[in-house]
């Protein structure tokens, strides 16, 4: 497929930031012309993955995010939220719904981004190096390139 769009932007993991990035991906995918609920869902998507950025990856310090978004000539979107923070050890227990004061968390919030994004959902990190979470979707609107 051919890549009819990108950007790549770095940001700072702070809290304020995550309003931020919401903004920059739906002004991103407007040429798609998506629908009400498409734009909720990718900044619900983006906002989770950078917010366990924020609050999982540099625990009590600052680091930078690296946020990157594609689109091809099939309407299909492609974010990539990454960090160098800490780093997952188990990514399938990260992504296993906990049992916390009775009812379930999701640590990486990946059941909450799978629901959202409506299709892929990739997670990989190593101890100590970071963080990589991609995240695919195809746009049902028309392009308006």
């Amino acid at each position: 497929m051919k890549k009819i769009n990108e950007f790549k932007m770095t940001i700072d993991s702070k809290s304020i930031n995550e309003c931020f990035t919401r903004v920059v991906v739906s002004a991103f995918v407007t040429p798609l012309d998506p629908n009400l609920e498409e734009i909720a869902d990718i900044k619900t998507a983006i906002s989770e993955a950078v917010t366990n950025c924020i609050v999982h990856a540099y625990k009590d310090t600052y680091g930078k995010i690296f946020l990157t978004g594609v689109i091809d000539d099939k309407n299909n979107i492609k974010f990539t939220v990454k960090d160098k923070g800490c780093g997952i050890e188990n990514i399938e227990q990260a992504m296993t719904p906990l049992l916390q004061q009775g009812r379930a968390t999701e640590p990486v919030s990946a059941l909450r981004l799978r629901k959202a994004f409506a299709i892929r959902v990739k997670v990989y990190s190593e101890k100590g190096k970071g963080t990589t979470v991609t995240l695919i979707k195809k746009i049902e609107g028309k392009a308006k390139w």
